[in-house]
């Protein structure tokens, strides 16, 4: 029977690429011992530069001599990016994505007793490997949990079931499933399966017999439908009722010889061009965030609890709906959604990003070279299977995306991206014809209507009225601020054209939108620094920013807590989300919260540095035994105190009591007990370093460049303006070509144009191109927040009056993310702005 066991607990690792790592007799004496989640980047706290290269990771398979003779599976769910599998020695697999999972059958490779299993796993760039870009990061490891399968030569193959809920929207609803079976024998076999449908309460409440089924060697798909189902309890985000589907695969002798389960919903959604989305055939507006993986200290090594713990303050804040920005995330990912009722946008791993880093993922979406054209499109084809076929049985996923921004590339290959970005959907379509395809960030390069679904980011939001196709708003807001922030929303481009007041709050949910996602939940890292990741409604180390507050109290009328005031620490208070660890096997961890609190144990807004360490017993944070957090005053990172409070994540490979005690100099110290609950047991001595030193050979490091290597930025990224005229919007400022302009609408007398640049960027010039000569007097100004402005640029007096075409100016050098053009009242702006670009760094 099937046996399905975590393998995450003692590895050994090693960064670099160490001849004869795949042999069972090679030393690894000197490797670190490490767990599962695990970062080549460990520990990470949104710095911009990260570990590249090959990382090794070795482990002993002891296994029963009943164990030997069944099929031996190894279920990686994830490793970045490519993972070359060895056991005892014999390279026996290799995966290349490092967002999807894979499994790998070593029946062959092992025997009972102690096996030698090898991953080598490389993060290199790879041309011929999506995505080729994007703004997070991009570390190597083993990130995701392995398990070890075994079960008999008859089953069901990996996420080898489809279930769909046909007749329910006409109120007839069945279940029909598929099964795929492999027969790993080289001889046919006989079997029967029976399918039983268990309601939430576990009740059988629909069954399907199939007839004996001849299965040669390999898969063969079995398909069968239960009648009618009466009085089903729907999927939804305020009912989340999960249902069962148990495959009991029988011999001919009537012999029990696999059993596999498929948690599944009932529900039905449709979107439209005029109405907006529907689930049960209810309208509903989707209110949702955007979602990266990582988080403080462990980067993108998460144990699934975290992953939960993510969800619920999604949930907590009153949003229904979460986009998996973007890529493929964990399977708990989706799994969770489901149980505590959030839909899901999934994403493929097709986007690119605009220049600025020289971090080799900080370019175009698609290669320009031909030679790796054929191997990066099959990367991307068999990236979304694996997506899909994984998550294909969550109710919560409702549509399934190509990508993100794919029009960020070379001007000569966006061809190439519309043809791709409609092969990818028509594999998405083929594969599952049950679900809408998308594409996310399509407000530029003419992709919105290759799909079934449009996602525009930023300026899309006004810029694509009604635009004719189901849509919705995938990306808005980007406040960059660190905790405490500002109790306030970020509503970004939404508000354009249509700025809330008490009696309309909303004005930008029109009937033909189905939705807005803001961007983004959490702090995260990126290739461009701390700063541009820290956009969250929340920090990187889960902690609420005041923003989240603020949702929180407008879409479920919950107020915040009282914020804490300024004042005089004197002491430390140290609490845990949850004081048991249910399980040591990476897949659970504690949120541990450190606050700085005055004689009465009143919370103040101060800092200070703190230390916590574990004393005695299991455990570890990301940093070792123990964790310093620095004086948010004196370090420019997310590892500190700001506004009284800090927290780290704590996680166990062993059972027992862990004591763990908070110091702070001058302040009384705060003792928090925690125990792990599972085996092993703790034996009394840790091979976790006290100080866990970051990993830094090989870093990629991306030089601070000086003025003789500026950047130009600005291409295709969101555009403002006072007005736009007919046929010249504000995207044509910075859409690449000659023959296109921005113009204001005739009357407006205080005209100004402005592109978001979407990071902080040193500004060492603006170039200008007007339609034709002129006589112009003008400001360029620039801002990091749209708020407050500074000039950086005067051509306003009279003496300053312009008559070029094309100008560029030297400007005094200020960090900025927004960039505009202000006309003054007695200019004459008719003619536009050709292109409005901007050169400088990160």
């Amino acid at each position: 029977m099937r046996l399905r066991t975590s393998i995450n607990r003692d590895w050994r690792f090693t960064l670099g690429d160490p001849p004869d790592a795949a042999r069972p007799h090679f030393d690894d004496a000197g490797w670190q011992q490490v767990g599962l989640p695990h970062s080549f980047s460990l520990p990470y706290f949104q710095e911009a530069s990260f570990h590249v290269g090959p990382g090794w990771y070795r482990r002993t398979l002891t296994l029963e001599e009943a164990q030997s003779t069944d099929v031996v599976r190894l279920d990686f769910e994830g490793a970045f990016q490519t993972a070359d599998v060895f056991v005892n020695g014999v390279a026996v697999a290799r995966h290349e994505g490092g967002y999807t999972g894979f499994v790998i059958d070593i029946s062959e490779h092992v025997h009972p007793g102690a096996n030698l299993l090898a991953v080598r796993v490389d993060n290199t760039w790879n041309p011929e490997i999506a995505p080729l870009a994007g703004e997070h990061v991009f570390s190597g490891g083993l990130y995701r949990d392995v398990w070890l399968e075994t079960m008999g030569t008859l089953h069901v193959d990996w996420h080898g079931t489809r279930v769909t809920t046909p007749g329910l929207d006409h109120g007839r609803p069945t279940v029909c499933v598929e099964t795929e079976l492999r027969n790993t024998e080289q001889v046919p076999a006989l079997l029967q399966v029976v399918t039983q449908i268990l309601d939430p309460d576990g009740r059988v409440v629909a069954s399907a017999e199939s007839d004996d089924i001849h299965c040669p060697p390999g898969v063969t798909t079995v398909r069968q439908t239960t009648e009618v189902i009466p009085d089903v309890r729907l999927w939804s985000p305020e009912t989340p009722n999960l249902y069962r589907a148990v495959s009991t695969l029988l011999s001919a002798q009537g012999a029990v010889v696999d059993r596999y389960e498929t948690r599944f919903g009932f529900r039905h959604f449709s979107w439209t061009a005029d109405q907006g989305f529907f689930l049960n055939g209810a309208h509903r507006y989707l209110r949702g965030v955007n979602v990266h993986q990582d988080q403080a200290g462990w980067g993108d090594a998460v144990t699934n609890r975290s992953i939960r713990r993510d969800l619920e303050m999604v949930k907590d804040a009153g949003f229904d709906f979460v986009r998996g920005s973007h890529y493929p995330h964990d399977p708990a990912f989706t799994a969770y959604a489901d149980e505590l009722g959030l839909l899901v946008w999934s994403e493929g791993v097709f986007w690119g990003t605009g220049p600025g880093s020289t971090s080799p993922w900080g370019g175009g979406s698609y290669p320009v070279d031909e030679r790796h054209r054929a191997g990066f499109e099959a990367s991307l084809k068999a990236q979304l299977a694996e997506m899909i076929r994984i998550n294909r049985n969550n109710p919560s996923v409702v549509v399934w995306s190509m990508g993100n921004e794919a029009f960020f590339c070379d001007p000569r290959v966006l061809p190439e991206v519309r043809r791709v970005l409609s092969e990818l959907v028509e594999v998405a379509r083929e594969l599952d014809p049950t679900r809408p395809a998308a594409v996310g960030g399509a407000q530029r390069g003419d992709l919105d209507h290759i799909g079934d679904i449009a996602g525009y980011n930023g300026d899309g939001a006004h810029l694509f009225r009604d635009p004719g196709v189901p849509n919705m708003v995938s990306e808005y807001g980007s406040v960059m601020e660190e905790r405490p922030g500002t109790f306030a929303p970020g509503w970004g481009d939404l508000t354009e054209g249509a700025e809330p007041t008490p009696e309309v709050p909303f004005p930008w949910r029109f009937p033909w939108r189905s939705g807005e996602v803001v961007w983004c939940g959490f702090d995260h890292g990126s290739i461009a620094g701390h700063r541009f990741g820290s956009m969250g409604l929340v920090d990187y180390a889960r902690l609420p920013k005041r923003a989240w507050y603020w949702y929180r109290q407008a879409y479920r009328e919950l107020p915040p807590p009282p914020w804490p005031v300024a004042g005089q620490p004197t002491r430390l208070l140290l609490e845990a989300d949850r004081t048991v660890l249910e399980r040591s096997d990476g897949t659970d961890d504690l949120q541990i919260v450190v606050t700085l609190a005055d004689e009465q144990g009143r919370p103040v807004s101060a800092t200070a540095p703190i230390v916590l360490t574990i004393e005695s017993g299991p455990g570890e944070f990301a940093t070792g035994r123990r964790i310093c957090f620095g004086d948010a005053d004196a370090a420019d990172n997310t590892c500190v105190v700001r506004d009284g409070r800090a927290a780290a994540f704590f996680r166990s490979y062993h059972a027992g009591a862990s004591h763990i005690r908070a110091t702070s100099p001058g302040l009384q110290d705060a003792v928090l007990r925690v125990i792990t609950a599972q085996e092993p047991p703790f034996m009394g001595f840790s091979a976790v370093p006290l100080d866990r030193p970051a990993s830094r050979n090989g870093l990629d490091r991306s030089p601070q460049p000086g003025p003789e290597s500026l950047t130009n930025f600005g291409r295709d990224n969101p555009t403002r303006a006072s007005s736009n005229a007919p046929e010249h919007p504000s995207l044509h400022v910075n859409d690449g070509s000659p023959t296109t302009y921005w113009a204001p609408l005739d009357g407006d007398n205080e005209a100004w144009v402005a592109i978001d640049l979407e990071r902080l960027v040193t500004v060492h010039h603006v170039q200008i191109t007007f339609p034709g000569e002129g006589r112009r007097r003008f400001l360029v100004e620039a801002s990091r927040d749209r708020a407050a402005w500074t000039v950086i640029a005067d051509l306003s007096a009279e003496g300053s009056l312009s008559t070029a075409r094309v100008q560029d100016l030297g400007v005094d050098k200020t960090v900025a993310r927004q960039v505009r053009v202000r006309f003054l009242a007695d200019s004459d702006p008719a003619q536009g702005v050709t292109a409005l670009s901007v050169l400088g760094h990160l």
